[in-house]
């Protein structure tokens, strides 16, 4: 039986104004589907994809945000991000949607999917995966 690989995709765009975030979370969900281990990273304007109240009512774009709440449904429950990014666009982890995934193993807990990690953590992370993807 071969092991599972580890894929991590990095989401550094801006959600609108180019099709990179939404490909990203489309690509994200079907390597889901196919029960890859699967990982998304938000660092540099990507930080802005995951913020509360998303308005694309100015950009003439649908606005996709609310689908990242679906990821616990396929079993997407590692999403970091950067401490840098966010305190570089002067932004908290209380600025961003409250993302979850229940876990069967604890009677259906609900758990953060959301992991803030320094730079260097994040780069850790990065080396232990087998496949890695810009977006």
């Amino acid at each position: 039986m071969s092991e599972t690989k580890k894929f991590m995709y990095l989401n550094r765009r801006p959600p609108y104004g180019t099709i990179y975030a939404w490909e990203s979370l489309e690509v994200v969900l079907i390597g889901a589907a196919f029960e890859q281990d699967v990982s998304l990273a938000f660092l540099d304007d990507g930080v802005y994809q995951i913020m509360k109240g998303q308005d694309t009512g100015e950009v003439d774009m649908k606005n996709f945000s609310p689908t990242y709440s679906a990821l616990g449904d396929y079993e997407v429950t590692k999403l970091y991000v950067e401490k840098e990014s966010l305190e570089e666009r002067g932004l908290s982890i209380d600025d961003l949607m409250h993302l979850t995934w229940e876990d069967e193993d604890e009677d259906w807990a609900e758990k953060d999917s959301i992991q803030v990690v320094t730079r260097a953590e994040l780069a850790k992370l990065m080396d232990e995966q087998d496949v890695v993807f810009s977006f």
